[in-house]
């Protein structure tokens, strides 16, 4: 799997001045935990999730995540789980049996609603569980977590030598962790626990609908997750908490639930700001003005504008509901030559040789130890998402197309 593999091979050069980089699930655990990105949400019902994996029908799929939690019904849960072995399973055997390629296979994921539900899963799978990267855990807590990862951790333990490991990603969403009087036992406890089973701990994802559902609320989509009070100031807890460089956990930020435009929508004010138009707005070959009134009729200004946020917070991957979102998260993470050029000047000069030196841009001064955190984090991105040249943003890799089913 590799990220934009639908570019030809014109395209790819001339965007990129680093490609990106292949992966499979039995990839490293720190590269896999990078390369999550966008992932997409597919109910476990849906029965043309294998045929379209299999397929290549979504051309910028990397990551899915077959839900059987919130996307399925209470009265359909036996009907999903037995959805969800039979997709797996065809997909296994379309490995299997050479009609598909393991580096063609997505990172697979279920979501599922119990550690019960966990275990039967494994046992169901059997060796068509070699496709999945791992399991998601909603709402997690100490009171569930550790069963969770025990029952991981044995699989791990007894998996044959040829399958990859699997991982589990905790949703920080539950009532213990957004209410301010539980919030920091709770986010301390729930860090102890995974870091006892660290190496089955693939990143840590933020569950903000459970979250505003706790308070009433739901974000319109002319605002971002940032602007909703309670949920920014969590947010920022749950950051100090797991984003400790010398921790390296990769947290992931919450899902964006808009795919449709809103006859009634107001036009993007932050989009004014001669800044956020120059990130996000650069020249293209449409219009300025067409290009900008297709974004704040899709609501996809302020999706862009969060996942700018998410970056600036330490935040890398997202949660999405709808394909149409996958080419913009994924360009979003894509490395500009500015940032590369900063992050590799600043870890070849943490020998001790400098303490600072003046940006090969010259707009700003890189400092080897203050920034080597951020500097290794870049390179993390780069290579997997890969780094544009010079006069490339992350539009230029969005195609007319892109914006015209926003």
């Amino acid at each position: 799997m590799r990220y934009f593999n639908e570019l030809s091979e014109d395209e790819l050069p001339a965007l990129f001045y680093s490609p990106p980089g292949s992966f499979t699930n039995r990839s490293p655990q720190e590269l896999l935990a990078y390369a999550i990105g966008a992932a997409l949400y597919m109910p476990a019902t849906r029965t043309t999730i294998a045929s379209d994996i299999v397929t290549g029908k979504l051309e910028s799929l990397v990551t899915a995540v077959i839900d059987l939690e919130d996307a399925v019904g209470d009265n359909e849960v036996e009907e999903a789980e037995r959805s969800a072995i039979q997709q797996l399973s065809r997909i296994a055997l379309a490995i299997e049996s050479g009609v598909m390629s393991l580096e063609r296979l997505p990172l697979l994921f279920v979501r599922v609603r119990t550690a019960e539900q966990l275990e039967r899963l494994l046992e169901e799978l059997g060796h068509s569980a070699h496709v999945l990267t791992g399991f998601v855990f909603p709402k997690f807590t100490t009171a569930n977590g550790e069963r969770y990862f025990r029952l991981l951790e044995r699989y791990n333990r007894t998996r044959a030598a040829d399958e990859p490991l699997l991982y589990g990603m905790p949703v920080l969403e539950s009532a213990s962790i957004i209410y301010k009087e539980s919030r920091l036992e709770s986010l301390i406890g729930i860090k102890r626990l995974l870091d006892y089973y660290r190496p089955h701990v693939l990143n840590v994802r933020i569950g903000a609908t459970d979250f505003s559902s706790l308070f009433g609320l739901r974000r319109s989509p002319e605002t971002t997750v940032y602007d909703i009070a309670p949920i920014r100031d969590c947010i920022a807890d749950i950051i100090n908490v797991f984003g400790r460089a010398q921790d390296g956990y990769v947290i992931s930020g919450p899902v964006w639930e808009y795919f449709a435009s809103s006859p009634n929508r107001l036009p993007l004010a932050s989009l004014r700001d001669s800044r956020l138009r120059e990130a996000l707005l650069p020249e293209l070959e449409l219009s300025h003005a067409m290009l900008q009134g297709r974004r704040e009729a899709s609501g996809n200004g302020q999706l862009e504008r969060e996942i700018m946020l998410d970056k600036e917070n330490g935040i890398i991957g997202k949660t999405i509901i709808h394909p149409s979102h996958l080419r913009t998260v994924q360009a979003m993470y894509a490395v500009t030559h500015e940032e590369y050029t900063d992050a590799f000047a600043i870890i070849a000069g943490s020998d001790g040789s400098l303490g600072v030196m003046k940006s090969e841009y010259s707009n700003k001064m890189n400092e080897m130890k203050p920034h080597y955190n951020w500097a290794r984090r870049i390179m993390a991105r780069a290579n997997i998402y890969g780094v544009l040249h010079e006069q490339q943003r992350y539009s230029d890799l969005l195609r007319e197309q892109d914006y015209a089913r926003l």
